[in-house]
């Protein structure tokens, strides 16, 4: 092993009480995280790019899921499936996803075979060979997908048209799987100019988590991904952004499978940025108070408990991204009560618990249930790479997410009101009302 100080890479090593984390960064650009947990023999190799959905060129939506299901084919030296077989083989796991801000591939395997999994990973960064066949293959199983998971959906194409309507300029406003329109269309060109754009080390970051010494990561890294040149190509991530948005958006998404009319409202909300996740940590309680329990939220007592107004209410935060996320809330009305009662009960619930501010019981009652959270989390050294690879494709640093416990237990009340004050405007949302049919409405 030579000694770091002498090797050719930028090296910076953070600790935090939650975990062990080391970073360095190759000479061809690529990022390494590693994570010890000596626990058990079991590592966990990740493969993050900073590719998503939301980097795709218009007209090919899709391309960027495409891709991933085209790197499980052959390279220069490996048969299609060769690599999730030899996986198996070993007794490991293996997968991929795409996001709107990242793709990612993972491996779960045996400490020992941690260099064996580099080897193949490294090896389709960069030697992906596809035919025609492959093309037709894959375009025919992610329309499948978009099938099952959307087209079979009413509540999936309800939230489709929500994004499309809260996003007026960004490419969330697109699906990740894509628009089926341009999906039928990607080919050849699409997929590998996607690919001899983005998958490169230094758009990359490799998360390797489990039983590993850093110095052995990054030895094996400089063998196996230290030989890929850079793009020198690369561009930064440009992205067309929301206007200032001006007007409230609703819309009637009306499908026969609907079972249970119901009420949704989402409404732009910034995402949490490096060095100031203050007002994320914010919109985290503030998501949990109005509707993260069934039994204890704001909406839920409300309107659940006091009133029979619905059979259930919740609210979420979507902070976790590059650019602006969302802030939503979902009623569904109990029997009888239309939809224009429950939205109405619903804006009152949100005024009323705005008006009363937030007893000191409750706050300290979710700061604990959050450090809970935060502590169960550190048991799953898959769950603590995607952490951070979700993180730093956001971007993210690592000391960013050592700082979220810790910001999370500083919030205050007082806190969580002002960043409802700035989310909340009505005319930045979209509220949707999902009906089975028009005699719903009434």
């Amino acid at each position: 092993m030579r000694h770091l100080a002498a090797a050719a890479f930028a090296f910076v090593a953070s600790t935090a009480l939650a975990e062990e984390v080391t970073t360095y960064q190759l000479d061809n650009g690529l990022d390494v995280v590693v994570i010890e947990d000596n626990r058990a023999p079991v590592v966990v190799h990740m493969l993050w790019y900073r590719a998503g959905s939301a980097d795709e060129p218009a007209g090919v939506s899709g391309i960027a899921h495409f891709l991933e299901h085209l790197l499980f084919k052959a390279t220069d030296t490996v048969e299609s499936g060769e690599f999730q077989r030899v996986v198996a083989e070993n007794g490991g796991s293996d997968n991929a996803f795409t996001s709107y801000d990242y793709t990612g591939y993972f491996q779960r395997v045996a400490a020992d075979r941690l260099p064996l999994m580099m080897q193949y990973e490294a090896d389709r960064m960069t030697n992906l060979v596809l035919t025609e066949e492959d093309i037709i293959a894959e375009r025919g199983v992610i329309l499948e997908e978009r099938n099952q998971r959307t087209e079979n959906s009413p509540g999936a194409l309800a939230r489709e048209q929500m994004r499309a309507a809260q996003f007026m300029n960004h490419r969330y406003g697109v699906p990740i799987i894509g628009w089926r329109h341009e999906m039928e269309a990607l080919d050849m060109d699409d997929a590998l100019a996607f690919y001899d754009q983005y998958y490169a080390p230094n758009n990359a970051i490799l998360v390797v988590a489990g039983d590993v010494a850093p110095e052995e990561v990054l030895e094996l890294a400089e063998e196996y991904y230290g030989p890929i040149p850079a793009n020198p190509d690369l561009q930064p991530r440009a992205r067309t952004q929301e206007p200032p948005q001006l007007a409230e958006r609703r819309l009637v998404y009306e499908d026969p499978r609907v079972s249970q009319p119901y009420v949704t409202r989402t409404y732009i909300a910034p995402e949490r940025d490096a060095g100031d996740q203050e007002t994320a940590a914010a919109l985290t309680y503030l998501a949990e108070l109005l509707g993260g329990s069934s039994f204890t939220s704001a909406l839920a007592i409300a309107l659940q408990f006091d009133t029979n107004t619905a059979v259930y209410a919740g609210a979420f935060y979507d902070g976790m991204n590059l650019d602006d996320g969302t802030f939503g809330l979902t009623v569904v009305p109990a029997e009888g009560v239309g939809l224009q009662e429950a939205e109405d009960a619903m804006d009152a619930a949100v005024a009323a618990f705005l008006e009363e501010g937030i007893p000191a019981e409750r706050m300290e009652a979710l700061r604990t249930q959050l450090r809970a959270g935060e502590i169960y989390a550190r048991d799953d050294v898959g769950g603590l790479a995607r952490r951070y690879g979700a993180a730093l494709t956001s971007g993210l640093t690592v000391e960013d997410v050592q700082a979220w416990p810790d910001i999370l237990q500083s919030v205050t009340a007082e806190d969580v009101l002002a960043a409802a004050e700035l989310v909340l405007d009505r005319n930045k949302s979209v509220t949707g009302w999902i009906v089975p049919n028009r005699e719903a409405l009434q």
